[in-house]
């Protein structure tokens, strides 16, 4: 009897009802429980979706109106001093997204993934308490259905391990506090049915573990093993592998290991401890974090790899992670080339894939049905279709590669920042913005319909066009001092360029969630890369004809446009990132000829795609640092090359973001305070900051005086003729009624400074 697994499932729903019902109950358009409702819909939908697929271990509580991490704060009654006042779903929400008092809680990325968690602030004044409705309450939902299904919760070390002390400290002061509460949630569980597997999350455990974590292990798991005989627990581990914690957790009373051998292959070295073991091993073989459809026979390979040494009927066949990381269902991808789409798999294609292979492996592939014989030829059929397939390889590309001399600019930093300063005359606290404006109904409207060829070009380019005056006439009104266009013609900062490069591969429903209701839309890149014409010339330099200001352009850079791209499997990383920087590093060489004299290339997601293990960091920082320099390569001295990051602890990497080499580098700090900032004077760095000043992620206002008090928070740490300000992050996803009055007090606040440095 085959037996599989999926880690969890993708929440946002299938055509994004649950980001558009809580933007409609934001906006104050619906009550809660229509929310509610939805919410159950899905749920219901998702269920149905892995049972029909034969999937036998399918998770409740892997649902979130907002986050896990969130909802394990709430579960514990982790509640931040300043939201103690507030009750159900406004506490929720202003925990998440701020309120008019407050400013919401961090949020900062899961691990190496571009999905962003709420970071749980602990203090000694916490009152924890269990508050289990949502989990219990998920799991009755379910067995009202006919599944019956295993609990998925965030593990307590993985939670203390993310957590941060409000009030300073060590969170795992914390740990008997936390784990009474886990016990407490245990003994509820058991109360549910006569036998209940909880699938605890531990991806923690793949990351290097002090000695501190590591003494935990055994006696956390000790204890939440013993609450109740009735409780199966499993242990998920992914994005990494977890030998570490696995040689503890096999001596311990859980009952399965859940292992990703995907991006963890070094899990192999534990199998022979946990075939000496009582442990099952479910075994993560189809990537829940790529889009391209399993080698089948390649991952039959694996698993009799996996299975020399450990008994059949204790090895299931899982997904490497949750399946949250991938778009929902191919099934709307009409549009899509009918070859490249036969390459790719998303969630409920994944589904099929864990259940064929579990068959296949402990049934043999005599046991298929005709239909799953049919799905098994297919799919050896397109994976061959794809090694040999023309659109695939783009020798110009790799010649052009091969044949490369210039990969950095000219100049010293000193000697480029002078001439800079001189040709641009910025003064100190210099004001921007990150990039982006508000991308209103009628923009994306114009941009829905001109795809769909229900309007000319020329009906759009006068909408995109009357934007950008809008977009430089407000700013000019605000006082900003150096502009950007807006960016109204993009869906999204690496979509947009992906559209425009040859070797990408684009989807019409392929969303997955980035946080809360923000979904993105990742391109996916499966040949070689090359730029056929320029991607953002005509846009910038027609927002530059309509100032005296200097115009900021914008452009992606090559680690983040391949860090937020779904990545072909059958090229190295940095192979890809490189010609992705050559394209990248002609648009700027046309922008500059442009007479455009400052270009923005972001790195956003620049930290998120390091490795887990840092036996593996100083490969991935080399070519990341040597991707970006070639992208600016082309740049002259005077043009002032500016690069953005976001939600990145610098400590540990000041020394490769000075090694990028630009002129100036914006950071996203607001929510995490200004302590991000003191390794930039402890290591004597030179180039100029523009750390965020307010949070664009929360719809408040920020007062002028708040502003004030940041900036100087700012001068205790740099110089004022190193400091821009700015806001944290790009202001796509806010209103303009939000976005012009905080700008407002922003120029107001560094009028203020100014005046009294003066």
């Amino acid at each position: 009897m085959s037996k599989n697994y999926v880690i969890g499932f993708p929440r946002i729903g299938e055509q994004r009802e649950l980001k558009k019902v809580l933007e409609e109950f934001w906006a104050k358009k619906i009550p809660f429980s229509k929310v509610q409702e939805t919410a159950s819909q899905l749920k219901s939908r998702h269920w149905k979706y892995q049972k029909d697929a034969g999937i036998d271990f399918i998770s409740s509580n892997d649902f979130s109106l907002y986050d896990n991490m969130l909802d394990t704060s709430i579960m514990l009654n982790a509640i931040p001093k300043r939201f103690k006042e507030l009750k159900d779903e406004e506490l929720y929400f202003s925990m998440a997204r701020g309120n008019n008092k407050n400013v919401a809680m961090e949020m900062t990325k899961w691990f190496n993934t571009n999905y962003h968690y709420i970071v749980p602030e602990l203090s000694a004044d916490d009152n924890y308490e269990l508050n289990a409705k949502k989990i219990l309450n998920e799991y009755k939902e379910a067995k009202a259905q006919g599944i019956k299904t295993k609990i998925n919760i965030i593990g307590p070390i993985t939670y203390l391990a993310l957590s941060k002390r409000a009030d300073g400290g060590d969170t795992f002061e914390f740990t008997n506090k936390i784990v009474a509460i886990y016990k407490q949630l245990l003994r509820e569980i058991s109360q549910l049915d006569d036998e209940v597997y909880v699938q605890i999350d531990e991806p923690a455990f793949v990351k290097d573990l002090d000695v501190k974590i590591l003494s935990l292990i055994k006696r956390v798991y000790d204890d939440l093993a013993s609450v109740a005989g009735n409780i199966k627990i499993i242990i998920a581990t992914y994005f990494e592998h977890s030998n570490e914690a696995t040689k503890i957790l096999i001596n311990t009373p859980i009952w399965a290991l859940a292992l990703d051998f995907v991006y963890g292959k070094d899990n192999l070295q534990s199998i022979q401890a946990i075939a000496q073991s009582d442990k099952i091993l479910i075994a993560g073989v189809i990537d829940g974090r790529n889009i391209w459809k399993n080698h089948i026979n390649q991952t039959l390979d694996l698993l009799k790899q996996i299975g020399t040494d450990l008994p059949s009927d204790r090895l299931y066949i899982g997904s490497s992670c949750s399946l949250l990381h991938v778009p929902f269902t191919l099934k709307y991808e009409d549009k899509m080339n009918v070859e490249i789409k036969n390459w790719l798999s998303y969630a409920v294609e994944k589904l099929d894939e864990i259940s064929l292979v579990s068959k296949i492996y402990h049934e043999g592939q005599n046991s298929l049905t005709q239909q799953q014989q049919i799905q098994y030829q297919r799919n050896i059929q397109a994976n061959d279709d794809r090694k040999t397939s023309t659109k695939i390889h783009n020798q110009d590309v790799l010649t052009r590669v091969e044949e490369l001399t210039k990969t950095q600019r000219d100049g010293e930093y000193e000697e480029r920042i002078k001439l800079q300063k001189e040709i641009l005359n910025y003064k100190p606290l210099a004001t921007t913005t990150i990039g982006s404006f508000p991308q209103t109904t009628q923009i994306r409207e114009a941009r829905r319909a001109f795809k769909k060829s229900e309007i000319s070009q020329e009906e759009y380019n006068k909408i995109i066009k009357n934007y950008i005056d809008e977009c430089v006439k407000t700013q000019e009104d605000i006082g900003l001092e150096v502009l950007v266009h807006g960016e109204p013609e993009r869906n999204d900062m690496v979509e947009y360029f992906g559209e425009q490069l040859k070797g990408y591969g684009f989807s019409q429903n392929g969303w997955v969630q980035s946080y809360g209701s923000r979904c993105v839309k990742p391109p996916f890149i499966y040949g070689d890369i090359s730029r056929p014409q320029p991607m953002t010339l005509s846009w910038i330099t027609y927002a530059q004809s309509k100032t005296n200001k200097p115009m900021k352009a914008m452009l992606t850079g090559p680690v983040t446009i391949l860090n937020w791209s779904f990545v072909r499997d059958d090229k190295a990383r940095d192979e890809v990132a490189k010609q992705i920087a050559l394209a990248i590093s002609d648009e700027v060489n046309d922008l500059q000829n442009a007479n455009i004299k400052i270009i923005q290339v972001d790195e956003a997601a620049f930290k998120e795609g390091y490795p887990l293990r840092k036996t593996n960091i100083k490969e991935y920082e080399k070519w990341a640092v040597e991707n970006f320099k070639l992208s600016v390569s082309s740049a002259k001295k005077q043009t002032q090359i500016h690069t953005h990051m976001c939600y990145s602890e610098f400590n540990d990497i000041i020394k490769t973001i000075e090694a990028m080499d630009a002129d100036v580098i914006s950071i996203e700090t607001a929510r995490s305070g200004n302590e991000l900032l003191k390794i930039f004077k402890e290591v004597g760095y030179k180039q100029e900051v523009g750390p965020g000043v307010y949070d664009i992620h929360s719809p408040r206002v920020p007062s002028v005086q708040e502003i004030v008090t940041q900036i100087e928070k700012l001068l205790e740490v740099l110089p004022k003729e190193q400091l821009w300000i700015n806001p944290d992050c790009g202001l796509k996803t806010r209103k303009w009624e939000e976005v012009v009055p905080s700008l407002t007090n922003m120029v107001k606040a560094v009028q203020i400074v100014r005046q009294r440095l003066n």
